[in-house]
């Protein structure tokens, strides 16, 4: 490491700049359900480059599950939960914390529309909600900028009306895949996030899917489970985000699995708790994005939980 006293060029600077401490990712996974159904308030924190089980974080404004699946982050703001369905109704709240401040959540704004069972993903600026179901299936694609709050705008639409689907994004393109229509579908749909529009055509998952677990780094995508119309699976896929076309085998996750929080930096992917298909699980499996294989364990939240939130400081669309 080199000696920091003294004043540098820009161009001692840019030398050094590998031998700079690194700024830990942080990784929120908030609300879902219990294995008794119990509707969650809790968030749990994990530090991505540390294997371990998660912390307590704080809670949510209201317990909440069947929130958008994805990533919905800038690299100091977190969308906590956005629509979904608390104890007493289907709600349109979104709300936000702040990745270094434990314990402290506020109300962002609201959704176009009271939603559940979407997509979400974002850039450094802007986060993207996509599809879902109140009670029908929707074709809308909102968004937010994540510095400002407020209630969402309208973006454009996706190819169908969908519903249990997923997304993740680089910096300029977000993805969105899988789901049910009338049934499950296997359609990958991509975005310009900076520009508002509708969702073009980016190819095939190996396979007809909902309920996926979903994470990405600048450059590759992760699909990760599901449930294929008959049964959870263990297979993980994954796209090359910049360039269009179909999906490839990855490996596998450690067991089936359904409604995983996904979470990511630029090397590692986090799949945290969901169903294996007969119950709530609380583990945690962990990819190297890079590096085609199997997941390996990680460690466990600190309570089981489905169908929750999940997100990072240095997720795919970040950097």
């Amino acid at each position: 490491m080199p000696n920091y006293q003294g004043v540098w060029s820009l161009t001692t600077q840019m030398q050094n700049a590998s031998a700079w401490p690194s700024v830990p990712t942080t990784a929120l996974i908030s609300g879902g359900f219990d294995p008794n159904f119990n509707v969650l308030q809790s968030i749990d924190v994990l530090n991505i480059a540390s294997t371990g089980t998660s912390s307590d974080f704080g809670d949510l404004l209201n317990a909440t599950s069947q929130m958008a699946n994805g990533q919905c982050s800038s690299a100091t703001r977190a969308i906590v939960s956005a629509g979904g369905i608390n104890p007493s109704n289907e709600t349109d709240t979104i709300s936000f914390a702040t990745f270094a401040t434990t314990g402290t959540v506020s109300d962002f704004g609201n959704l176009v529309a009271v939603q559940k069972q979407f997509a979400s993903l974002s850039n450094s600026t802007r986060g993207v909600f996509s599809g879902g179901g109140h009670p029908s299936k929707s074709n809308v694609i909102q968004y937010i900028t994540i510095a400002s709050a407020g209630n969402a705008t309208d973006f454009g639409d996706l190819i169908s009306t969908t519903r249990d689907l997923t997304s993740f994004a680089n910096p300029t393109r977000g993805v969105i895949g899988g789901g049910i229509i009338t049934s499950n579908t296997n359609v990958i749909q991509y975005i310009t996030i900076a520009s508002a529009g509708n969702a073009t055509d980016f190819g095939d998952m190996t396979s007809a899917k909902r309920l996926l677990g979903s994470l990405s780094n600048s450059t590759r995508g992760i699909f990760a489970g599901g449930f294929d119309g008959s049964s959870y699976v263990n297979v993980m896929e994954y796209v090359t985000i910049a360039s269009t076309g179909n999906a490839l085998d990855f490996g596998d996750l450690s067991a089936t699995s359904g409604n995983a929080a996904g979470v990511s930096d630029s090397t590692i992917g986090l799949f945290c708790g969901g169903t294996n298909g007969t119950d709530e699980v609380a583990n945690i499996d962990k990819i190297s994005i890079n590096t085609t294989g199997n997941a390996s364990d990680f460690g466990d939240l600190t309570i089981a939980r489905n169908q929750a939130n999940g997100c990072s400081s240095a997720h795919g669309g970040i950097a």
